[in-house]
């Protein structure tokens, strides 16, 4: 049987070509991105980061393994610090002020991928669950990398490539990596079905995550 990650890396090859080519990244790597872009990012993503750490934590409550539940605990932890420390900084650098991040509210996007990880978290199996929250860590550290050789001198947003293409966090991503390889390995050909069509799943959100931030994405009546 072939490795799951390898299976799922080469079933998502043209989403992944879809997001380096999509209009917010290319612009993220050549410095071009207009500010109202980034900040609506940036607030969607410290929503998003909110629940992303529930379903981590599930993830690690799920863990048989000891390694798997302190890989998941720490990670969980370590989103929802994140998530604070945009306040602290890339909310102060671009403006983005705390009545305006506390006002805000999930775009359509956000919503349907946190409640799709959430809902995965819940209903569906640790090994899912682990497919499905792979790629934002994966992907991220993809698109990191990819910008990183594009991009050139005085990026404003450089400090955001830096984060997504240092080598911690590619440790991390590993680390992940071969947590999910092991489920996979012992998991049932329906199962391994099953993640890697949440694998998929994820990917296709995190490709529209930067397109609804590029198109400033609102909820089309009631807004």
């Amino acid at each position: 049987m072939t490795i799951f990650s390898e299976d799922a890396w080469d079933d998502t090859a043209a989403l992944r070509r879809a997001i380096h080519d999509l209009p917010f990244n290319r612009d993220l790597a050549d410095g071009s991105l207009t500010g109202d872009r980034f900040r609506f990012y940036m607030i969607q993503d410290a929503l998003y980061l909110e629940q992303y750490a529930r379903a981590l934590a599930t993830a690690a409550a799920k863990a048989p393994e000891p390694d798997a539940m302190e890989r998941f605990a720490l990670a969980s932890q370590e989103a929802l610090v994140v998530e604070r420390a945009l306040h602290g900084g890339f909310f102060e650098t671009f403006g983005i002020t705390a009545d305006e991040a506390a006002a805000a509210s999930p775009s359509p996007t956000c919503y349907g991928y946190t409640n799709f990880l959430l809902s995965t978290a819940h209903t569906g199996s640790y090994e899912e669950l682990v497919a499905a929250i792979l790629p934002c860590f994966w992907i991220y550290w993809d698109v990191g990398r990819y910008i990183a050789g594009k991009t050139g001198p005085d990026n404003p947003y450089q400090a955001w490539i830096d984060t997504y293409s240092d080598a911690d966090f590619g440790d991390a991503v590993e680390a992940v990596i071969a947590i999910t390889n092991r489920a996979a390995a012992t998991a049932s050909a329906t199962c391994r079905n099953a993640m890697l069509k949440a694998f998929r799943r994820s990917t296709q959100y995190e490709w529209m995550f930067w397109d609804s931030a590029y198109r400033l994405e609102t909820w089309p009546i009631g807004s």
